[in-house]
């Protein structure tokens, strides 16, 4: 089918919300190449589950391309409008199942040598969508903290190393009550600022109990059952001979917060779709509590794109056969402390990029600590760069430094 054939019974399968949006923009729909409108479908399909800055940018994209002038919608899509696509792509179902039909795209793309013409013309939208429509900086000043090292008594490795240039290295950080101040913080800020996922705390292993609506809260532990259940239907799946890795993708992307025992009500279902997607996309984020904090903070900030974000690492489990992690059977299961401290090091740097890369970045602040330790590093426009300091303080202070 050609997106000129398009109606707005067609997208009668569409969550509610995603069905008005897309029947809202069926004139639009019908003059895009068939090569971008699945890409833009992807979207629109889980609109119901977007949080609300993903929402927005998919608002302002569908405004942007609806208010283009008949031939400079045609510039702005030339790019797409050259790829040549297969009969196979051509017929392929891309309204209902769009993620499907991107990753064939994707395939064909690169078998086809087109994958450059592709490339270029994303990046020249993006161009132009972003001159109009530019990412807007949070209300406040975004603040990420990472606390690392949960269960590491004695460490000669030295941390922070990519982020040193950056800020402050901190050796004479007063370690008492220290994550308590720094989750009060958080939570103040939350208070001060009520608004839907933009601030967040991501735990590792068991998350501290507090009540605050408007912090949005994911643990391991917590996710410990739906861990088991999706790590017994990825057995099942293998043991079956389902066709390889691609197929199991495939099924892990269909997995619904409900098949994993999480609530579908309106109320959880944003959070929750979320959870699952960590789970299923993620690379060992059923299995590793430290792929799990990093993949989780990645994530929350490039959808959500939080004010606030406090991300915990806890020890992993060693690596044991790929057989008996998938299996989730709990025999034989030791820690690893000092492993996961040098995962985590490695994810307080990876997390600080991302936050880097949104709107306002250079304005925000990031702090990084080894808990129960005296090693902090702590990154501000009000700090210099690449300099330590012995003077003693604790972590409220530090705070106060770089907020």
């Amino acid at each position: 089918m050609l997106p000129s054939e398009l109606s707005a019974e067609q997208f009668r399968a569409y969550p509610p919300e995603a069905r008005q949006l897309a029947t809202d923009h069926v004139a639009l729909f019908r003059e895009l190449p068939v090569s971008f409108l699945p890409i833009l479908l992807h979207e629109v399909i889980a609109y119901d589950w977007k949080f609300p800055a993903e929402r927005k940018d998919l608002d302002n994209q569908l405004a942007y391309l609806t208010a283009l002038p008949a031939g400079e919608l045609q510039r702005a899509m030339a790019g797409f409008a050259k790829v040549r696509l297969s009969p196979e792509l051509e017929h392929f179902d891309w309204v209902n199942a769009p993620e499907a039909f991107s990753d064939r795209l994707s395939a064909y793309l690169w078998a086809t040598h087109q994958i450059d013409a592709f490339h270029a013309a994303a990046v020249d939208y993006l161009r132009r969508y972003t001159e109009v429509s530019p990412p807007q900086p949070p209300p406040m000043v975004r603040l990420g903290i990472v606390v690392l090292g949960q269960g590491v008594a004695q460490n000669s490795y030295p941390l922070f190393r990519k982020l040193r240039p950056q800020g402050v290295y901190f050796k004479q950080v007063k370690p008492d009550n220290g994550f308590n101040i720094l989750l009060e913080a958080v939570l103040a800020r939350a208070a001060a600022h009520p608004i839907p996922y933009a601030h967040w705390y991501i735990d590792g292993g068991a998350e501290q109990a507090v009540s605050c609506p408007a912090l949005s809260r994911v643990s391991y532990d917590a996710l410990a059952s739906v861990r088991a259940s999706l790590l017994s239907k990825m057995e099942k799946a293998i043991q079956s001979g389902i066709g390889g890795p691609e197929a199991l993708r495939t099924m892990l992307t269909r997995v619904r917060p409900e098949e994993l025992g999480l609530s579908s009500a309106p109320g959880e279902a944003v959070l929750n779709r979320f959870q699952v997607s960590v789970l299923t996309e993620g690379s060992g984020t059923q299995i590793f509590s430290t792929s799990f904090v990093q993949w989780t903070a990645r994530e929350a900030l490039r959808r959500a794109q939080p004010a606030t974000l406090l991300a915990r690492f806890a020890p992993r489990q060693r690596q044991r056969p790929m057989n008996e992690l998938i299996s989730g059977k709990p025999s034989n299961i030791t820690l690893d402390p000092q492993g996961s401290l040098l995962d985590a090091d490695m994810g307080a740097y990876l997390t600080w990029v991302n936050q880097q890369r949104l709107a306002g970045a250079e304005q925000s602040s990031f702090l990084v600590w080894f808990e129960d330790h005296s090693e902090a590093l702590a990154i501000a426009p009000s700090l210099p760069r690449g300099t330590e300091s012995s003077s003693a303080i604790d972590l409220g202070g530090l705070l106060a430094q770089i907020t």
